[in-house]
């Protein structure tokens, strides 16, 4: 438990600092003359920094561990933030949200992988502990910026240096733990059985039905994240620092919907939650592009309380499909999600900047009509039933 709470607070702390860049979008529009489109390419470039090199990430590390990884990967998200800080131009906010992509890219699959390690079996809810560290951190975020840099500036970002400095002295002290207590056990005690329960062609589905539900909730998840603060000024003529507390609304139900998610899948079943998760949602997000002020902060409450819920159950359910190859599992859900946020906001930001911001709700609210595809995922319990497991031919040899 004290190693999942480490990780977890470093969570907190590294999607704090990642949190701050879409909440300064307004200051950084303002400063800079920036449009739409020019706000999602910013997105796009950290999404896509943090995405690409994940399953990488994990693949070299389900074979070759590399303990201290997570401090080194900190040290990038303190230079992009730094950088950000004290950026004077366009080109150089995009290399400093590249650092801090970079960083989240070691940073994730890596911490996924110590979260699982520490779970005592208990994974469905160690990966929610673990998840909603970020979340609460991705919900403070905004609302410490809306109070230290809004006000005073882009160079106040750097005070949150601090917060990656003490990620880093969690996290060196979390990795000693790894190198001392689980990697000098060897590697026979440490390895991970790569029999499946389920048949070749049925992980190849999940995964491809997984990797469509990661889509359709981190596409729908990017209108908000990046987009809502507009959204509501321009919608209902809220101040910068009003749009500012209604994110964090919405970001704090996402921080706790992601707790729940786990724990209760460990007890009923993870296709049962991500079920309710996706595809429940779906009346909430069609009606809020049509609510008033008070519904809409409502709305988006629900909205993140349900929708958040689904992504522990997805990676806990995508590790158990493919045995043996956590990290490059979390690295594969973890930078697609990254991935598809980034991607995402791009597009959104290209309709907003042609249709209006009101536009982009009224499309993305369909989106999580593609939660009907869980309906191919095989049933847990029932495989689980099965009295002789089936060992998959995966190409990649399990560490």
């Amino acid at each position: 438990m004290p190693v999942l709470v480490a990780l977890s607070f470093s969570h907190m702390l590294n999607d704090l600092i990642q949190s701050l860049l879409p909440a300064v979008y307004p200051m950084l529009k303002a400063g800079y003359h920036l449009t739409f489109a020019q706000i999602g390419v910013i997105t796009l470039t950290y999404q896509l920094a943090a995405s690409l090199l994940q399953p990488f990430v994990g693949l070299f590390t389900d074979k070759k561990p590399l303990p201290y990884s997570l401090p080194v990967g900190m040290f990038s998200t303190l230079a992009g933030l730094i950088t950000i800080a004290y950026a004077t131009s366009f080109p150089v906010i995009l290399m400093g949200a590249g650092l801090i992509g970079i960083g989240s890219s070691i940073f994730h699959p890596e911490s996924s992988r110590m979260a699982r390690t520490a779970a005592g079996g208990r994974h469905g809810f160690a990966q929610s502990f673990f998840q909603i560290g970020g979340n609460a951190g991705s919900a403070i975020g905004p609302l410490l910026a809306a109070f230290i840099v809004l006000p005073y500036g882009q160079t106040n970002m750097a005070w949150f240096s601090l917060a990656a400095l003490i990620a880093i002295i969690v996290l060196s002290m979390v990795s000693k733990w790894y190198k001392k207590f689980h990697l000098s056990k060897g590697r026979a005690k440490r390895k991970e059985a790569s029999a499946s329960l389920y048949t070749r062609k049925q992980v190849i589905v999940s995964i491809t039905v997984l990797l469509l539900l990661i889509f359709s909730k981190y596409f729908y998840m990017s209108s908000l994240t990046s987009y809502y603060t507009f959204y509501l000024i321009n919608k209902f003529q809220v101040s910068v620092q009003n749009a500012q507390l209604l994110l964090f609304l919405f970001l704090a139900a996402v921080a706790v919907g992601t707790y729940f998610g786990g724990p209760i899948g460990d007890k009923v079943g993870r296709k049962y939650v991500i079920w309710v998760s996706i595809l429940g949602v779906l009346p909430f997000t069609l009606i809020m592009p049509h609510a008033n002020l008070l519904w809409t902060a409502v709305l988006s409450v629900i909205i993140g309380l349900i929708l958040a819920s689904a992504f522990s159950a997805i990676i806990v359910y995508a590790q158990e499909l493919v045995p043996g190859h956590t990290g490059l599992v979390a690295g594969l859900f973890f930078g697609f999600a990254f991935g598809m946020g980034g991607l995402g906001a791009a597009v959104f930001g290209n309709i907003a900047d042609h249709q209006g911001i009101d536009y982009v709700y009224s499309i993305a609210s369909y989106l999580p009509a593609l939660g009907i595809l869980t309906i191919f995922l095989p049933n847990e319990k029932r495989a689980k039933s099965q009295p002789t497991p089936v060992t998959l031919p995966l190409p990649i040899k399990a560490e």
